[in-house]
């Protein structure tokens, strides 16, 4: 039976660490309009913070080593806090497109942080359960927190200042809490080729996610503007997504934990695939049908992460935990980087339904991606995936993957 009391000090602190962090692309986008910045300056500041995502990727894992969990764990958060109230210190888009890049390195040093963390306290056929929870308390915690912008309104101090006081928060558990504290790990290389070598198909996955969760949190306040929608239907616009993804997000681990991970993947991309079209070309300017639809997208679009690092993290050794959370929020910033600026362009020349026939389009890639993956390698064994894995083998469709793949021996490892 899953135990989770010895990580509920973590997962406590990342609820507080991700409501903080949640509202943060809502925020901006919808006050950066109002302080007379323009969609393609709010996408920028998307982009710097994921360039320093980037970065913060690289430097995580040296920082762990060096000090261990709980210390970067603190001065990272620190670090955060102190530059949210600096943005409402000084109103500068290219102040804030700076800011979020030393954000975006904090950031990445927490996520890497929490995610390794977690990674090594479960076993392999519990670690879709226990990334889908993460993923859960994620979805919830970033709901919740954009109901904070109706009620306390997006002009001056406050919202930021919450900000800060939740990033700040976040560290008490933390601290107090040592029940499942790690070890730091005796040496850490980050290897982007060794990765992905590990699983292409979760790097792939993760540049995809990349591109397309962030077209969502960082224009899609914008795109709901476009078509009409208030501040507070703005928020419900955006919580409706993530609250889809709640939904959803333990049922697809359940699931994947039982059979073959990559087919999980293909059925919640193809959702996210006809969501987005749904959007695009049914919903238009409809705002009940935006509503179903948003709901729709976040639900299937937004487990992707968590099943693509669960499938990476069958194939990884303990002692690559590490390397394994910072190499794939790697990834995932590469594929940030691109979705707000390349989405907010398109926003501006093509008008709102672009955007999501955009993430349609990224999110088919994938598809074929893992397609092309399930050729080439076979699946984790896992207990509990037997006879669903016998009735796949039985099928039209995976007896040609299998004649494919043995015509090809030299990628079957």
């Amino acid at each position: 039976m899953l135990d989770l009391r010895p990580l509920f000090p973590l997962l406590l602190a990342a609820g507080i660490l991700l409501g903080g962090n949640g509202l943060f692309s809502t925020l901006i986008a919808v006050r950066g309009v109002q302080e007379g910045m323009s969609a393609g300056q709010v996408g920028w500041m998307g982009t710097t913070y994921f360039i320093g995502f980037l970065a913060g990727c690289i430097v995580a894992p040296r920082l762990l080593l060096m000090v261990g969990h709980i210390r970067i764990f603190a001065a990272l958060a620190a670090l955060a806090a102190s530059c949210t109230l600096l943005m409402i210190l000084i109103i500068d888009p290219y102040v804030w497109m700076a800011t979020r890049l030393v954000i975006g390195i904090c950031f990445s040093g927490l996520f890497t942080t929490i995610e390794s963390w977690l990674n090594s306290s479960v076993v392999n056929a519990d670690r879709g359960r226990v990334t889908s929870l993460y993923r859960v308390l994620d979805i919830c915690v970033v709901s919740g927190a954009q109901f904070l912008m109706p009620v306390f309104g997006t002009d001056g101090f406050t919202l930021f200042g919450i900000m800060a006081l939740m990033i700040s928060l976040s560290l008490v558990p933390v601290a107090i809490g040592d029940r499942s504290k790690p070890r730091a790990p005796e040496a850490v290389k980050f290897d982007l080729r060794a990765i992905w070598v590990i699983s292409p198909l979760a790097c792939l996955g993760c540049i995809v996610i990349g591109v397309t969760n962030t077209a969502f949190r960082y224009i899609g306040p914008l795109y709901a503007q476009s078509v009409g929608l208030s501040l507070a239907s703005v928020a419900t616009f955006i919580s409706l997504g993530v609250i889809g993804g709640a939904i959803l997000q333990y049922p697809l681990g359940i699931l994947s934990d039982r059979y073959d991970r990559r087919w999980i993947l293909i059925l919640a991309t193809l959702g996210a695939v006809l969501s987005g079209l749904f959007l695009s070309f049914v919903a238009k300017a409809n705002i009940p049908l935006v509503y179903v639809g948003v709901f729709a997208f976040g639900a299937f679009s937004l487990p992707l992460y968590s099943l693509s690092a669960a499938h990476a993290n069958d194939r990884a050794s303990k002692d690559q935990f590490v390397m394994l959370a910072a190499g794939l929020m790697f990834f995932y910033g590469i594929g940030a980087m691109i979705g707000p600026t390349v989405s907010s362009l398109l926003l501006d020349i093509y008008g709102p339904a672009s955007l999501f026939a955009f993430t349609s389009f990224t999110h088919g890639l994938l598809v074929v991606g893992t397609l092309w993956r399930m050729v080439v390698r076979d699946a984790v064994p896992v207990e509990g995936r037997g006879p669903f894995r016998m009735l796949l083998r039985t099928s039209p469709v995976m007896q040609k993957l299998t004649r494919a793949r043995s015509k090809g021996g030299r990628y079957s490892k």
